[in-house]
């Protein structure tokens, strides 16, 4: 008579006991904490290399650019910033974004100007690359960061997890991967901290609009995404 063959229970999953910072029971909030922390390093890993247009005369790249939007705005009058003039040689990197992009970059103008004024001197400062000043710029872009893209995507992220979109407002599970997945999204990283943009703050608006929109505060909203096409006309082209 044959033996009755014994059930083989399946071999236990050695990554199940593996209780990783983010997995439950560790607290929302030193979690969200963590990957923000883990964001902010990669970012500044990010920003100690090397951008496009370095050294390269006569443009200089991205960090010209932005630098020379920022000495246009510190020292003309906003109805010469998009005007062709002797002071604003379009051809040389003029300015060709939204008015709250370019008053951004006279905000940042008037923080550098205070420490170091040469990064932003009318017409002197062309082709200006000092590690002062791309210090500065790098700290420029960071703050933007931390100041509207962050708190966005922490807005975000709670918004869309604690009412979900349908079904009686059902919560939803793995907050932490969604935050991280927008927190260290590597196209914004890599142009924003490598190349010295800023669109952490039109996609940090845009954010805070969907949030406005989960959250039913249509009114907010709507003034956010509409800050965020003044900031970078880019954005109706995502739609």
């Amino acid at each position: 008579m044959a033996k009755p063959k014994k059930s083989q229970s399946p071999a236990p999953d050695p990554l199940a006991a593996v209780q990783l910072p983010w997995h439950p029971p560790a607290p929302p909030l030193a979690t969200a904490l963590l990957i923000s922390l883990a964001a902010l390093l990669v970012r500044a890993l990010v920003s100690v290399g090397p951008y496009s247009g370095q050294g390269t005369a006569p443009k200089f790249g991205d960090y010209e650019a932005q630098r020379h939007w920022m000495e246009l705005t510190l020292h003309l009058p906003s109805s010469d910033w998009y005007r062709n003039t002797s002071a604003n040689d379009l051809a040389y990197w003029g300015l060709d974004y939204p008015p709250l992009s370019a008053y951004q970059s006279w905000i940042h103008a008037r923080l550098i100007n205070a420490s170091l004024p040469d990064a932003v001197a009318l017409r002197s400062s062309r082709g200006f690359e000092s590690h002062e000043s791309k210090l500065l710029m790098r700290w420029t872009v960071l703050s933007s960061d931390l100041m509207v893209f962050f708190p966005a995507a922490l807005w975000l992220v709670w918004t869309y997890m604690k009412d979900g979109l349908g079904d009686g407002g059902v919560r939803r599970d793995g907050w932490m991967w969604l935050l991280a997945m927008v927190l260290i999204n590597p196209c914004l990283v890599l142009i924003d901290h490598g190349h010295f943009q800023y669109n952490c703050i039109s996609l940090g608006l845009t954010l805070g609009a969907i949030a406005g929109v989960l959250s039913r505060n249509e009114l907010v909203a709507a003034a956010l995404f509409s800050l965020a096409i003044n900031h970078k006309q880019v954005l109706p082209c995502l739609e």
